[in-house]
């Protein structure tokens, strides 16, 4: 991987990581591997709730989104069942998508605050949003098993994307990021840092830097608020020497 602050570089990098992104992104959206999530997005689509009555639910996995020139990765947990389970884009339709990308434009990575639908018009520029598990889980909390059987998606992600900084939404996503460094041959601290909002772990590779996910678990208690959102993805911003937002 491209270490730290040294930027990939053309126009024709830009179309090979495009490329092989588009790739992976096809692999994701037919998986089949996991019973027990397949069979939990598919009875979700097929019952939808009473707001959402009328709307055809992607009901599949979901592939990362962003900007193939990526100096920063952000990777979650898992969709939400009505959220990007419904859209068919991570993190959209749901109020931890809401957090996440009002964060990631006052930070200067997306165009636009809001993250309603596949073709609501929303980029990323320096970004890309990803997770541990492409599938909504039951509940939202997927199987060790099924981190690990959705595993190679993100190894290739990072791999092809070359990342300065990977921000991890929690310690779930801390967990899946650090196996998926180590599954590239990353040099990696020991023992590991212990998760914590704000931590920084520098590894021989990307930065590893720590938040709080954006649950509506976390926000409506005031675990995580707006400010130290924020606070990450400026700090994400000029770890991958980033220039500053304009205006925000």
């Amino acid at each position: 991987m491209t270490p730290p602050g040294k930027a990939a570089g053309g126009a024709g990098r830009r179309g090979d990581r495009g490329a092989a992104l588009a790739a992976i992104t096809a692999e994701v959206v037919e998986c089949r591997k996991c019973p027990r999530l397949v069979a939990w997005r598919e009875e979700v689509a097929a019952h939808p709730r009473p707001a959402y009555r009328g709307e055809a639910y992607w009901g599949r996995p979901i592939p990362g989104f962003g900007d193939p020139a990526a100096r920063v990765v952000v990777a979650g947990l898992a969709p939400a069942a009505h959220g990007g389970n419904r859209t068919g884009r991570i993190f959209t339709g749901d109020r931890s998508g809401d957090w996440l990308f009002r964060a990631l434009y006052r930070a200067g990575f997306a165009n636009q605050p809001q993250s309603v639908s596949a073709d609501d018009g929303l980029r990323l520029t320096g970004a890309w949003v990803s997770a541990a598990v492409r599938c909504a889980p039951p509940a939202n909390k997927p199987t060790v098993e099924e981190r690990d059987t959705c595993a190679p998606y993100l190894v290739r992600e990072l791999a092809v994307l070359e990342p300065a900084v990977i921000v991890v939404l929690g310690s779930f996503a801390y967990e899946a990021a650090w196996r998926a460094l180590r599954d590239l041959g990353v040099a990696l601290p020991a023992p590991r840092p212990r998760f914590g909002h704000g931590v920084e772990v520098a590894t021989a590779g990307p930065v590893v830097l720590c938040s709080f996910h954006p649950s509506q678990q976390n926000t409506f208690t005031g675990k995580l608020t707006e400010p130290m959102l924020d606070a990450v993805f400026h700090r994400a911003r000029a770890l991958a020497g980033l220039t500053p937002p304009a205006g925000r």
